[in-house]
This record gives C-alpha cells, sequence and structure tokens, in this order.
C-alpha cells in the first residue's frame, strides 16, 4: 500500500510531528496533488490552537502548490501533470446566497484546507475542483505557494480599493503581506509609503518598491502621511489593531482602511472621524481560486515574487517557530 507523510498536530498548542497514512484517493469533483510547496501562514496558529472549529489530529496548511497526480470522476477540464495552486479558498458549496450571488469567497460553508479536509502539511493532499488555480510557467511552486494567502489577499484588496494609479497607497508592516503588498502597489502604479517598525526595515521597503518608508517607532505616521498629500488608501497587513487606529487619520477625504491583517482587539475609530471625511474601514478576504489565479498571473507579468525560506517537510516545526517569532524573511515555505 502506498503511504504519505504528513506533519501532524495531535492536540491543540501541539508540536508538529512526522506520521504516515494511506495515499488519499480523489473522489467525485475532486483531483489529488503531489505537494511540492506549502506555505507557512500566521493563521496556520489559530487552527493549531484551536482558535477556529477544527478537529484534531490535525494537517493544517492552505498555501499549497503542487502537481495534479490522480483525478476522481467528473474533473473535467484538468489533466495529470497540471500544475495548481490552492489557497485559504479550498472550495465552495455552490448553493448559498453568497455562491449564488457570485461571490464565493463569502460562502457559508467555505472549505478552508486544514480545517475543512488535511491541508498542505504532507506530501499529498485531496482537493475540489473549485479550489484549483492554474499556475504560470514563469512562477516556481515554492513562489506559488504563498500566493494562495498573502498574495491574494493584498492583491485583491488593493485592486478592489478607491486607489487609482497615481494615487498614494500606504501599506502598513512589511511582513509577510506586507511586502507582498508593497510590490503589488508599486506594480499598480501607486505613489507607495511603507509604514513599519525599525529604520533597519527602510532598506528592504525601497527595493521592494515603496517611494517613501515611515518609521513607526520614532515618526509620526499620520502626520507624515498627510504631509504627502493623504492616503487614498491604507492597508494593514498587521496583527495590530493599535497600528491601525493610529494611522487612520493619514486617509485623505474618501480614504479606505483596507484590512487583511487581523487582531481580535477592535479598531478605535470614532463616527466623527468617519463621516466628515466619508472615510471606511474595509475587511477583505483573501480570494476565490480564480483570484489566485489571476494573483499569479499579474505576478509573473510584472516580476513580483515573494521573499522566502524553505524548509523540509520534516522541519515544520522549525518552520512553524520560525514564522511565528517575526524572524522569517519574509514568508516560510515548506517543500516536499
Amino acid at each position: 500500500m502506498h503511504t504519505v507523510r504528513s506533519a501532524q498536530v495531535s492536540a491543540p498548542g501541539a508540536a508538529f510531528e512526522i506520521v504516515s497514512g494511506p495515499l488519499p484517493e480523489p473522489g467525485r469533483g475532486q483531483v489529488r496533488i503531489a505537494v511540492e510547496a506549502c506555505g507557512v501562514c500566521r493563521t496556520d496558529s489559530a487552527f493549531v490552537n484551536a482558535g477556529y472549529p477544527v478537529t484534531f489530529p490535525l494537517v493544517a496548511g492552505h498555501e499549497i502548490a503542487g502537481r495534479i497526480d490522480a483525478l476522481g470522476e467528473d474533473a473535467e477540464g484538468w489533466a495529470a501533470g497540471d500544475r495548481v495552486a490552492v489557497g485559504w479558498f479550498g472550495g465552495n458549496c455552490g448553493v448559498c446566497v453568497p455562491c449564488r450571488a457570485g461571490e464565493a469567497i463569502y460562502c457559508e460553508r467555505l472549505q478552508v484546507p486544514g480545517w475543512a479536509y488535511p491541508g498542505g502539511f504532507s506530501e499529498s493532499v485531496v482537493v475540489p475542483l473549485s479550489a484549483l488555480a492554474r499556475i504560470p510557467d514563469a512562477i516556481t511552486a515554492v513562489e506559488a505557494a504563498p500566493m494562495g494567502c498573502a498574495g491574494v489577499a493584498t492583491f485583491n484588496a488593493l485592486r478592489r480599493s478607491a486607489a487609482r494609479p497615481g494615487d498614494l497607497v500606504a501599506v502598513l508592516g512589511l511582513g509577510g503581506l506586507g511586502h507582498l503588498g508593497v510590490q503589488f502597489a508599486n506594480r499598480m502604479g501607486f505613489e507607495v509609503v511603507a509604514v513599519a517598525r525599525g529604520a533597519a526595515r527602510a532598506d528592504d521597503a525601497l527595493a521592494l518598491g515603496a517611494h517613501h518608508y515611515i518609521d513607526g517607532t520614532t515618526e509620526d505616521v499620520v502626520a507624515r502621511l498627510q504631509a504627502l498629500g493623504g492616503a487614498t488608501a491604507v492597508l494593514n497587513t498587521t496583527n495590530s489593531s493599535a497600528a491601525m487606529t493610529a494611522a487612520f487619520d493619514g486617509l485623505r477625504h474618501g480614504g479606505e482602511l483596507l484590512v487583511v491583517g487581523v487582531d481580535p482587539a477592535p479598531i478605535e475609530v470614532s463616527p466623527f472621524q468617519l463621516v466628515p471625511g466619508g472615510k471606511s474601514v474595509h475587511g477583505h478576504p483573501s480570494g476565490t481560486a480564480r483570484d489566485v489565479e489571476e494573483t499569479l498571473r499579474f505576478a509573473a507579468l510584472t516580476g513580483i515574487r515573494p521573499i522566502t525560506e524553505t524548509a523540509p517537510l520534516a522541519e515544520a516545526n522549525a518552520a512553524y517557530t520560525r514564522m511565528m517569532s517575526g524572524e522569517a524573511r519574509y514568508r516560510m515555505v515548506l517543500t516536499s
């Protein structure tokens, strides 16, 4: 019998352990993917620590890239050997009101890898057809994996914002999401302001495409943004509601705070900050498989790539710990 290895968590908060199990077989409307790379996302910690209603033992991982190696019945349009990515959007029901309205990312029964079914911290994973995004030839599996969550979240938030080419756009944070947000904002034609902690991040921010850098630990973020004319959009990629609160008044009239990085604490913005200038706070989920595919195509066309550190599947614990410490530059990716 063929077996595969997975990095499994046996109980909430436990360490990853490498286990072997039977090779999964795809059912109707599913394919099996030989996983070549899987990103390690901060949201994985919510799965590992039972912040979501997951079941244990748990195989996490929702930034998957690999090749189809088996097809179930009715898997039309796909073939063995196709290079595919699967992100946070791991499938949808197709019958709820959001799905019927063409907004599948808001599906009431959204299937997230690692939650709805075993995720990509494995050598093999079975997913529904609706989860699949094609990977362009120019993008490697390691480069494609983070685009299924971090990439599509920042790309979608920016392209659906009120900002237009030439507008001032600020990106809060220069980590796993932020370093991609800066690149996407630059290639979309925005005047980009990177806001991060410490002067040491300035060189990276400018190299990634920022036109301005603000050190949030020593400078007045609002004053700097307003001196530049005010931001049409502030893309938050941090997990700090305090940082979002502190930057909000850096928006110009009609400006939007785009929230893709999350924090359980409330964002403290009063109606008096919203109403007079017509400003808004907009939460943005990641994106559908089609959105992931469009993110990858845009990245291939414009030269955007995630900056990654890789580790073999067997070192999942070390990769997860490095990601959680904030030391990774800038995205950890497991390879099989």
